[in-house]
């Protein structure tokens, strides 16, 4: 499957935001969508934090999209202007010049894991449970989303708008986030404490490693470890 690269899911949604102006303010339904996004980066976190194994998103509006509809420079389009099944002439003139979207387009593009399942449905369900408030903030801006009141309508309307993820690519281990984020958390800590313990004898390494492991806890995926959405250390 295209959207599946190993127990890693790629989520494509484009969700068509409503055209024109929000009633009562001068602007329009996609800019208030862009400011939203915008006020995202201000918080000491993104909301999508919160949401569980989220290995990676992103949110953005998509203005247009312009297509050429006439042929190119390359050789097969070449001949297609010299060979053509219908004449030239009748093709060009029932071929629009440039293909436009209809409404600007809300974009959320997100790798997480998906385990065997290999489904969104888990994730997607994890998600309003976590963010459904923010959730509504951002996509009662767009159509048809007046109809999604609970987990099971916010499953059924992002499936609705979900596009094949094409050429996907795995850029995780393929382990469920928590055991990530204590892998991240390991590395960091064995590295501090190669540094400390360098020109030590064996008797202090040994007893300062058997203390680093009692305090990082290596087979606990919840505590000590980091935190979804860190950045910093």
């Amino acid at each position: 499957m295209s959207n599946v690269a190993g127990n890693a899911y790629g989520l494509s949604i484009l969700s068509p935001i409503k055209n024109g102006r929000v009633p009562g303010k001068e602007i329009a339904y996609a800019d208030l969508v862009r400011d939203k996004l915008q006020a995202w980066n201000s918080e000491f976190n993104s909301p999508m934090a919160l949401v569980p194994q989220t290995y990676l998103c992103r949110f953005y509006v998509l203005d247009d999209v312009v297509t050429e509809s006439l042929p190119g420079g390359s050789l097969p389009d070449t001949w297609s202007d010299i060979l053509p099944v219908v004449p030239d002439s009748l093709r060009r003139d029932v071929m629009p010049k440039q293909d436009r979207l209809q409404s600007r387009y809300l974009v959320f593009c997100c790798n997480f894991y998906a385990g065997p399942a290999g489904t969104p449905d888990a994730y997607l369900r994890g998600m309003w449970e976590a963010i459904n408030g923010r959730i509504h903030d951002i996509w009662d801006n767009c159509y048809g989303f007046e109809n999604v009141h609970h987990a099971s309508d916010f499953i059924t309307y992002m499936k609705k708008c979900q596009v094949t993820t094409s050429l996907f690519f795995n850029g995780s281990t393929d382990q469920p986030l928590e055991e990530q984020l204590k892998a991240l958390y390991m590395k960091q800590e064995f590295t501090k404490f190669a540094i400390e313990n360098q020109g030590l004898s064996a008797t202090a390494i040994r007893a300062n490693y058997r203390a680093f492991m009692l305090r990082t806890q290596l087979n606990d995926l919840q505590t000590p470890s980091w935190q979804p959405g860190q950045y910093r250390l």
